[in-house]
């Protein structure tokens, strides 16, 4: 949003609406529901909608969203929609309110959904339902005037479904908070010298795509007193993952709740290795996890179980990362047994990777479309 603002021709104006963040409701310290900035060139909308886990109530999330967007944008007249969608679903609206507003449509895609399904839904429910959002997929897409793709491994899929689409490749980066702690060394500590247990760190969802229920039980006992694991986050994986270690009697691990940025970043710059996890679904290895940005920011060892391009970006991105095959434990040991364990800043990476570069880039192309400059 910011790049954008930055860049609004004279007398323009951009229109966010979002919903209302859903842990900052929970925690008492929600933003306002409308909120004007850049000299009231830029309007924030934040609406509420249910909460709850799962796939029913992110339904009844988004369909109490989108009756919502129905209702805002009645009347009003827009030269550009951008949607950035996960799950189709928004990517769905926007094109909606692009063609009802006959304005141009900027996609920016996080996820590959259609071919998710199959994996996700049980039963062999996601592979009958995957050729109906399939065709909603192309509904979406298919008149979209530029199309953004978060991730490389996406291409085969988008490729070989949208030939003739114009796409781009922006992805996720290094949010300011970290390309400004590492440009000045905060991440930088005393290297670790095996006196003690190595401290290994794990912040970030908790859920399906993760898996690391599966994996790290098995893991933290097969290390034992060689290695202190702290897991900061939440998701559906969670209460398996504390139910495991309980069963076992797993005393190396510590699990606590999400915590705001900057004791996020104390966290990091106590870690000795940075531990990454995707589970063994085929539709993982398209992805390219952000916190793989986050963490090569600091300088720190990388511990990863990844496999298809995620670990191929690793391999040709990331020094001082060390790689296993997702749910493998004796993969890990010997991964972990590779790596060096100092810290070794990333300057380069950090540069290339740098979110608000990235976003400008963005930005651009967004608004070239309007100024007729494509």
């Amino acid at each position: 949003m910011n790049a954008l603002a930055c860049r609004l021709p004279k007398g323009a104006e951009l229109h966010v609406i979002t919903t209302m963040p859903g842990r900052c409701v929970a925690e008492g310290d929600a933003p306002p529901a409308e909120e004007t900035l850049f000299s009231g060139s830029v309007r924030i909308i934040r609406l509420p909608v249910p909460g709850g886990r799962g796939m029913a109530a992110q339904s009844r999330a988004f369909a109490c969203y989108a009756l919502q967007v129905r209702r805002l944008i009645k009347g009003v007249s827009y030269d550009l929609v951008t949607a950035t969608s996960s799950r189709l679903v928004t990517a769905v609206l926007g094109r909606w309110v692009a063609r009802r507003c006959n304005a141009k449509l900027y996609q920016d895609i996080r996820d590959n959904f259609v071919a998710n399904l199959p994996y996700v839904l049980p039963g062999g429910v996601g592979r009958l339902l995957a050729p109906i959002f399939g065709w909603v997929e192309r509904w979406a897409l298919s008149r979209a005037d530029r199309i953004n793709l978060v991730s490389r491994g996406f291409a085969p899929y988008y490729e070989s479904r949208y030939p003739s689409q114009d796409s781009t490749w922006h992805t996720n980066g290094i949010d300011l908070p970290f390309v400004e702690a590492a440009e000045s060394g905060f991440f930088e500590h005393a290297d670790y010298h095996g006196t003690k247990p190595l401290k290994v760190l794990y912040a970030g969802n908790l859920g399906a795509g993760q898996g690391i229920e599966y994996v790290l039980p098995s893991l933290a006992e097969r290390l034992g007193k060689r290695v202190q694991f702290t897991i900061i986050g939440a998701g559906a994986g969670r209460e398996a993952l504390c139910r495991a270690l309980n069963e076992r009697g797993i005393k190396n691990v510590h699990v606590q709740d999400p915590v705001p940025r900057e004791t996020l970043l104390e966290a990091y710059r106590a870690a000795d290795v940075l531990f990454l996890h995707l589970n063994t679904l085929p539709s993982l290895e398209t992805v390219l996890p952000s916190k793989l940005f986050e963490y090569a920011a600091t300088g720190r060892p990388i511990w990863a179980g990844l496999a298809g391009f995620p670990a191929r970006f690793v391999m040709e991105e990331i020094e001082n990362a060390a790689l296993f095959a997702p749910g493998d434990v004796e993969s890990a040991v010997a991964a972990l047994d590779r790596l060096e364990l100092h810290c070794r800043p990333r300057p380069a990476f950090v540069e290339k990777w740098r979110r608000d570069k990235i976003m400008a880039d963005m930005a651009e192309e967004v608004l070239a479309l309007v100024t007729n400059e494509t």
